[in-house]
């Protein structure tokens, strides 16, 4: 589960984690009085506005209305004009974003709507840094990652200067140790009080990362300002869905408009769900054998359009809509139902897709592997439907079959 930037640095700073003022507002009015706001608490006439999506790259990116128009722009009409000319900049950018798409090198090219901007205050910036920690699955443990890099795409330094990347495994069972977080500062060259904040940062970060039980937290940047203070100017988190029932207030969160819909329709159905960008639609039970069907989809010449684990128990609704779900997909040229009967009964799967082509049509190719359980009953229910599928012996002939049909 992702958040918002304006939320993630919400929770960093009820956990006292430095981050810059700011107002996250949804009108063009509100915008406006957020600049008096901020200029008031703070005596900074500059502030920055910035647009609130699931998706990075956004002082990168443009909007497809205002192509000169980046997702985060920094007002400096104050330093001159005062707190009027802030406010009437804020005013025609704002105006400008909300309702506008942004499209930035995560969102693709279709991009996403911007109903929402956080209005920050300026910050006296003296060097731009890198931090995040990750969950790193092949050890089960957080890893600090941080660079001298700041505000540039982590996976452009992995690639061209991957010596600039610093790396500290977390022991869950002691945090992250003072000399490491010393080591972390030092090569990132601070000094000074900027290494006194950083290690003490770096300290409050990695403690708020396993108390959360997040995915990931990724800061850039991270500054270090004139005066010496390290804050986040930046928040972007993600949350491990299976721990959220730990953090009602963390699901309070939920952006449910910046989700995709098809996942969040198959999680009410108790269905495992992700969209991917080919054209064969899977439906599949049991997360190893889902794997295997996009890699045999793969290998046979094929792409896949999503991942779809109907789980040992479905029942005859869910497979009806499991069966939507793909068929709504408009990529979708051909679909693959594969499924071995463990717990899982053929002729269950059978009814369902007779049932939920009965119910949404089929305009595209399927083809059916059915092994397992009841298998006999279940293909048997297939070929009394007089339904247009194509059966196939093995996963293999089941993958060949439907990207050519798909073709």
């Amino acid at each position: 589960m992702k958040i918002h930037e304006y939320q993630a640095k919400a929770l960093m700073k009820a956990r006292g984690i430095p981050v810059p003022e700011g107002v996250v507002v949804r009108t063009v009015d509100q915008a406006v009085d957020a600049v008096r706001q901020l200029v008031e608490s703070t005596g900074n006439p500059v502030v920055v506005v910035k647009s609130q999506i699931h998706a990075g790259g956004r002082g990168k990116g443009h909007f497809k209305e205002y192509p000169d128009l980046g997702g985060v722009t920094v007002v400096l009409d104050g330093i001159d004009g005062g707190v009027e000319a802030t406010k009437e900049k804020v005013r025609e950018v704002s105006s400008q974003m909300l309702g506008s798409t942004l499209v930035t090198i995560q969102t693709g090219d279709e991009g996403k709507v911007v109903n929402r901007l956080y209005i920050e205050q300026g910050i006296d910036i003296e060097t731009e840094l890198y931090v995040s920690i990750v969950l790193d699955r092949a050890t089960s443990r957080n890893i600090v990652m941080a660079s001298t890099e700041g505000g540039t795409e982590i996976e452009v330094v992995a690639e061209e200067t991957p010596d600039k990347i610093i790396k500290e495994e977390i022991d869950p069972a002691f945090g992250l140790t003072d000399f490491q977080a010393k080591r972390i500062a030092w090569g990132l060259g601070l000094e000074g009080d900027a290494f006194k904040n950083g290690v003490r940062f770096l300290k409050e970060l990695t403690a708020f990362v396993a108390d959360m039980d997040t995915d990931l937290v990724e800061i850039n940047p991270l500054v270090v300002t004139t005066d010496g203070r390290v804050m986040a100017l930046d928040g972007k988190m993600a949350f491990e869905e299976n721990a959220l029932f730990r953090h009602p207030d963390v699901v309070e969160l939920r952006d449910e408009s910046e989700e995709d819909a098809a996942e969040l329709d198959a999680k009410e159905h108790g269905l495992s769900f992700i969209s991917l960008d080919g054209s064969i639609g899977c439906m599949v039970n049991g997360a190893g054998l889902a794997m295997a069907t996009m890699d045999i989809i793969k290998y046979v010449g094929g792409e896949p359009a999503n991942f779809l684990d109907v789980g040992g128990g479905a029942e005859k609704d869910q497979i009806v809509a499991a069966f939507k779900i793909i068929t709504e997909d408009p990529n979708v040229k051909g679909i693959f139902v594969n499924i071995f009967g463990g717990i899982m009964r053929c002729d269950v799967i059978a009814n369902g897709v007779v049932a939920a082509v009965e119910e949404v049509g089929l305009e595209v190719p399927l083809v059916v592997r059915l092994e397992g359980t009841n298998v006999a009953l279940g293909k048997a229910i297939i070929d009394e439907s007089d339904l247009n599928v194509v059966s196939a012996v093995d996963m293999k002939d089941g993958a060949e079959k439907i990207v050519e049909l798909a073709k």
